[in-house]
């Protein structure tokens, strides 16, 4: 209730429309790990003569930016319309609580958006989670944990895009989710040498940087299922969209305090003149243990067999080793809204959550040259309002 006359209050400094929200409340997450990491270099290998080259490095102890959760902070509202229909909206901002500096330099770069639910679902306008995302968050024994899950490699780097139109709707057991993107923008992140980080709507290009995707998941006791399909065109070159297409589907049964989960997504993504970007299958498993209350552990397994890979558009095509990673996390309550933790992974053939095999992603953890494995291991303290 505190949080809720705190938003009213905010919010009636910007102006009277605001004040006819029936429910706004503000909420977040803050999240502080000490991180070791080994084999880590300095900054993002550079491409030459096709042939990824990494940089210096070492070991690394940090205090990093995001832990099982990335730091947010939001508000969200809701007016009821009457007749069973609401209008609702989000806004969602990122930001490091190691720096306090704001991700992507948006304001609201996480969500932001506004829409209408009735008896037969929600639609919703802006920059959101799409299809995929939905499909699979119930069936990550981690919960897209920052520290370490390959989020970007198992959904794409547009599982949250802007110029988003989405609907969402539960029906018993059964929730589905479809989405259409207009014009992903320059919040998309890594895959700069296909998609030049999303240039948006393009005049004249209607298919340039477009998406769409749904998700059907039926989750009921415990047992649960899911299936998912995403399709995005990015576009590095107007005129010439490249494609990248993803399905996947992934279980989860839970018996006692046992939750075990496993997972499968096929992959293409192309280049604009058709060449293969990168292929590959990407498996997932794991289980969550429940082993007292207050006390839970998380253990998974991801691997990737990639198929065929190349690093620009003409270059010659390769089929690297296959990246593999063992992620463990013990997670200790010490209130409903607080939590202390300690997360550990081991990735071979690829730096950790699969940076630099076969590309670079946005995370960071590039390897030193040489390098075939890489471990990481850190303590946090989270705290949610």
């Amino acid at each position: 209730m505190k949080r809720k006359m705190l938003a009213m209050s905010a919010l009636s400094c910007i102006g009277g429309p605001a004040l006819a929200q029936s429910s706004v409340t503000i909420y977040g997450v803050l999240d502080a790990p000490v991180e070791y990491v080994n084999n880590i270099a300095r900054g993002a290998p550079s491409v030459v003569n096709n042939q990824l080259v990494p940089q210096s490095g070492g070991a690394r102890v940090a205090l990093a930016n995001a832990g099982l959760s990335s730091p947010r902070w939001g508000l969200r509202g809701q007016e009821d319309l009457g007749g069973g229909l609401s209008a609702l909206f989000v806004l969602e901002g990122g930001f490091g609580v190691d720096t306090g500096v704001q991700t992507s330099n948006r304001l609201f770069g996480r969500q932001a958006f506004v829409g209408l639910q009735g008896r037969y679902g929600k639609l919703t306008f802006g920059r959101q989670y799409t299809s995929i995302f939905d499909g699979f968050a119930n069936f990550t024994p981690t919960r897209f944990a920052v520290l370490y899950e390959p989020i970007a490699w198992q959904l794409g780097v547009n599982y949250r895009s802007d110029n988003t139109v989405k609907y969402s709707g539960n029906f018993g057991p059964l929730s589905a989710s479809a989405h259409f993107t207009f014009g992903a923008g320059a919040g998309v992140v890594g895959f700069t040498s296909l998609a030049n980080g999303g240039a948006g709507e393009t005049p004249g290009n209607f298919r340039d940087n477009t998406g769409y995707g749904a998700s059907l998941t039926y989750l009921d006791g415990n047992v649960g299922a899911t299936l998912v399909y995403d399709e995005w065109r990015p576009t590095a070159t107007t005129g010439q969209p490249g494609t990248t297409r993803k399905f996947g589907s992934a279980v989860s049964y839970e018996i006692g305090a046992v939750k075990a989960f496993a997972g499968y997504r096929w992959n293409r993504s192309s280049f604009g003149n058709g060449n293969t970007f990168v292929r590959d299958d990407y498996w997932w498993t794991g289980v969550n243990l429940r082993v007292m209350p207050a006390l839970g552990f998380s253990l998974a397994y991801y691997y990737a067999d990639i198929k065929e890979a190349r690093l620009g558009p003409t270059a010659p095509g390769t089929e690297p080793a296959n990246p593999w990673q063992v992620t463990f996390v013990a997670d200790y309550d010490l209130s409903k809204r607080t939590d202390v933790y300690v997360t550990t992974a081991y990735a071979r053939n690829a730096g950790l959550n699969f940076d630099s095999s076969p590309i670079s992603f946005a995370t960071g953890y590039f390897p030193t040259a040489g390098q075939k494995g890489m471990y990481g291991v850190a303590v946090g303290v989270r705290h949610k309002f």
